[in-house]
């Protein structure tokens, strides 16, 4: 209980330095781990399957510890695909214990789920899910969608949820896959963003009707109860983006080396089609909507394992 406690007290100074004094500081730190992946998935960048990178235990540990003195409270492992991840007998499940012990409030791990992970000890897990059966495949790859499936059924972790790049390929499969989360045992919820388009994957961007009607179509969902992470107040936002982008939010570390202080979505011209829906997630915390902010406070600090 203590510890909670003092982790609300950290997350309520972060806002009011943030909101009224203007410290731009992080609150999330995304660490790539590794450019070696097992899919080659279309709308993707990050993979290298000829000569992959791939991080030391020590090299994260002090990238690591870079982020926490950023003031960064929460890391997401991503790759590549993180459960490739190997630093002599160390996997990704040292990784998360390293966080705790430095001080992380929450740890997570993005991933494909085309390898088992069972006992992972991150906080909660986010497993890609771009759209049931053969919209997944179109994505991701022929089979991908059965290993998905076998693979989420036999982790047992009670804080996994999936995450829906919503693009041009899986945009029909969003009611098919909202009913599937809210059947499923072993999904807690679903967060869905919308292709941002990096160079060469422009042609998954959906034209603005579309993705308006997608985003109606999230949102009536969410009123009717089902477990959908995104809030309506950031949905609402993410329709057409007229509003302050504060990408600073969440800082990266990427498999070279290289760290930026936000999203690398400004570097590429993308935050006009921006579709990382936490953006609209932080502009309606910073305007006080209820909703966001029981929203975000179920993402940052999710009950442990």
């Amino acid at each position: 209980m203590a510890g909670k406690i003092g982790q609300l007290c950290y997350l309520a100074w972060w806002f009011v330095r943030a909101r009224f004094f203007g410290r731009k500081a992080p609150l999330q730190s995304v660490v790539f781990i590794s450019d070696k992946c097992n899919l080659s998935c279309k709308h993707c960048s990050v993979y290298n399957h000829v000569n992959p990178l791939s991080k030391s235990y020590s090299q994260i540990r002090e990238e690591l510890e870079y982020c926490l003195s950023l003031g960064s409270r929460s890391v997401d492992f991503e790759g590549g695909e993180p459960l490739l991840w190997r630093d002599g007998d160390k996997t990704v499940n040292d990784l998360c214990d390293l966080a705790h012990e430095l001080g992380f409030f929450s740890c997570t791990i993005t991933t494909n789920a085309q390898l088992p992970f069972p006992d992972s000890h991150a906080d909660s897990i986010w497993v890609s899910l771009d759209g049931l059966g053969k919209y997944h495949d179109a994505v991701r790859g022929e089979g991908t969608f059965a290993r998905l499936e076998k693979n989420v059924a036999s982790c047992g972790h009670k804080a996994l949820s999936v995450s829906m790049s919503v693009n041009t390929l899986n945009v029909d499969s969003i009611e098919e896959v909202l009913d599937y989360v809210k059947a499923s045992p072993f999904i807690k919820s679903i967060a869905f963003n919308f292709h941002t388009p990096f160079e060469g994957t422009e042609y998954l961007t959906l034209p603005q009707d579309v993705r308006e009607k997608a985003i109606d179509t999230i949102i009536a969902y969410k009123k009717k109860g089902y477990p959908i992470m995104n809030s309506r107040s950031g949905l609402k936002r993410m329709k057409h983006l007229d509003f302050k982008k504060r990408c600073w939010i969440s800082n990266y570390v990427f498999t070279d080396g290289t760290k930026l202080p936000s999203c690398p979505g400004y570097l590429t011209g993308a935050c006009e089609q921006c579709g990382f829906s936490m953006a609209g997630e932080m502009d309606a915390v910073f305007h006080f909507c209820p909703d966001t902010i029981l929203a975000g406070m179920d993402l940052r600090l999710p009950e442990k394992k």
